[in-house]
């Protein structure tokens, strides 16, 4: 896809957002302003080369380097167990494409968005400003999170873990939620953990997902 291709938001790419806007409210996505999020995205300038179809096909689809660009709906559903308001602080685990943190940089987040590939890091790290976003990029091992700018509202996990790091509810604020893929290599349970005190976490359990291993120390 030509760069110029690439960031024009013509007028069929916005019409088959808001299908698949429709195809993700249909699936139990229930936030206005999480869709109003995915349907204000150009996701197909997240993608090298493509036809405009597969960009908005709620499917996930590989990025290089073993990574994926997430599905729109499992994107959606994250974002929405965040519950988050404009203004707070959140940590993406697993910047990847960059399409999360755009959708948490719609929403109003100041978002910290670490990445532990280094090609992936850096071609994020340029290629989303150009579409208006720009989280604070980081290149390192997510699975001990950022303790240098903790405590969060609320962390995001874009990869699965086989359990769910300390580091990552430690640099929670009291009230804030880690939401988080937990599982083996290839399916996991989502968690939507709560920080009710500084010993204390309530735990909700969602069906099967399959994300890419979490990598780093408390990871894969």
């Amino acid at each position: 896809m030509q760069d110029m291709e690439k960031f024009e938001d013509s007028y069929r790419a916005r019409g088959l957002r808001r299908l698949l806007v429709k195809e993700i409210t249909a699936k139990g996505i229930t936030s206005k302003e999480v869709l109003n999020a995915i349907g204000k995205i150009p996701r197909h300038a997240f993608f090298d080369s493509v036809f405009l179809e597969h960009a908005y096909e709620d499917k996930a689809f590989p990025i290089g380097e073993g990574q994926t660009i997430s599905q729109p709906f499992t994107v959606a559903f994250q974002t929405e167990l965040l519950q988050l308001s404009p203004g707070q602080k959140i940590l993406e685990i697993g910047t990847g494409s960059g399409y999360q943190a755009a959708v948490l940089s719609e929403l109003g987040a100041e978002v910290f968005t670490v990445e532990y590939n280094k090609k992936i890091y850096q071609k994020t790290l340029m290629f989303l400003p150009k579409l208006g976003y720009n989280p604070f990029f980081f290149h390192g091992d997510g699975s001990l999170g950022l303790p240098q700018h903790a405590p969060y509202d609320g962390i995001i996990v874009t990869a699965g873990a086989p359990t769910v790091p300390n580091a990552l509810i430690t640099q929670l604020k009291i009230g804030g939620i880690l939401v988080i893929p937990v599982g083996n290599e290839k399916h996991q349970k989502m968690l939507s953990l709560k920080k009710i005190s500084e010993n204390n976490v309530s735990k909700k359990e969602f069906s099967q997902f399959s994300f890419v291993p979490l990598l780093g120390k408390d990871g894969w």
